[in-house]
């Protein structure tokens, strides 16, 4: 069994369980490793956000690591926002380079952080996000479903003020889809345990992933949010803000997107309209997630990727 660093302050469960399904021993958190705690490591992964806040740990950890000979690698799951970490420190990372790769859910200047990236999206998380053969069957039934078009996420705009835009674009999609007599819940995930989010997400025709922080920049991510792979791998059917990274994870007839408020109002009125095609293409989107867009995907994708640090 081998070993792995992760090292996210608040933790990455996904990741986690990801190297652990392929029989991993994960340790969590480990800034300062001696040589000991290095034995048997094959590879160390670190917030990319972590790592510019405390440039000077750091450091500190690429020398220990080096000295083991373990890969370094610095994955980034809110390019190009970077949680509002000030720019100075984005330009030290992007001079110092100290990391032997840079993985990202976006590769916007990606190559600025290490001579060696890789395309690491976010996933679903096999713990939360499944379904069962009969439970797909029930939702090709029209009438099992009590919402048309829903959202579950953070909309709490006055603690996080990232999410602001996504707030009042709800709002407004809200009010546009209850005139035209659309039953809508958008709310809040807080409070919701996993259980109550998968029985809102079959019992909704349509699934809204829409403005994730990771937008609160200048420039919109191409990444696409967890929500992504997490709503098609339980059956759901999303409907997406337009995301550039999409074509690189779904295949034709796997994905659903809209640009801006009307063209969203009109895709969910289009496949309201027409169950049959909106149930394809979930059914489609969750065979490729489980086949592709689990954590373990990633994490093997890492790993492979350490391999060829050298």
């Amino acid at each position: 069994m081998k070993k792995v660093i992760l090292n996210f302050r608040s933790g990455f469960a996904g990741l986690r369980e990801g190297f652990e399904a392929l029989g991993h021993e994960v340790i969590e958190n480990q800034w300062m490793p001696d040589a000991t705690a290095l034995e048997g490591v094959a590879l160390c992964v670190a917030d990319f956000v972590d790592c510019a806040r405390k440039l000077r740990r750091t450091l500190g950890l690429k020398k220990r690591l080096a000295q083991a000979k373990v890969p370094f690698v610095a994955l980034n799951r809110d390019a190009p926002f970077n949680r509002g970490v000030h720019p100075a420190r984005i330009a030290l990372m992007a001079w110092l380079k100290p990391v032997d790769g840079y993985a990202s859910h976006s590769m916007q200047a990606a190559g600025k952080f290490s001579a060696r990236t890789l395309y690491c999206p976010n996933a679903a998380r096999e713990a939360l996000y499944r379904v069962t053969g009969e439970q797909l069957a029930a939702m090709r039934d029209p009438s099992a479903y009590r919402w048309d078009v829903s959202f579950l996420g953070n909309m709490n705009a006055t603690r996080y003020r990232e999410h602001a835009r996504r707030v009042e674009f709800l709002a407004a999609l809200d009010s546009t889809l209850g005139s035209r007599g659309m039953k809508t819940l958008f709310r809040d995930s807080a409070g919701l345990t996993d259980a109550e989010q998968l029985d809102i997400v079959r019992a909704s025709r349509i699934n809204l992933s829409t403005i994730a922080a990771c937008d609160a920049g200048g420039e919109k991510s191409w990444g696409l949010p967890e929500r992504c792979y997490g709503v098609p791998a339980c059956g759901g059917f999303l409907l997406s803000d337009r995301r550039r990274h999409a074509a690189e994870d779904f295949g034709d007839g796997e994905w659903a997107d809209y640009e801006g408020l009307d063209d969203c109002v009109a895709k969910a009125r289009h496949f309201i309209d027409r169950p049959e095609l909106a149930r394809a293409i979930a059914e489609r989107a969750q065979a490729r997630v489980a086949l592709d867009h689990r954590y373990r995907n990633r994490a093997a994708r890492l790993l492979d990727f350490a391999r060829h640090a050298g």
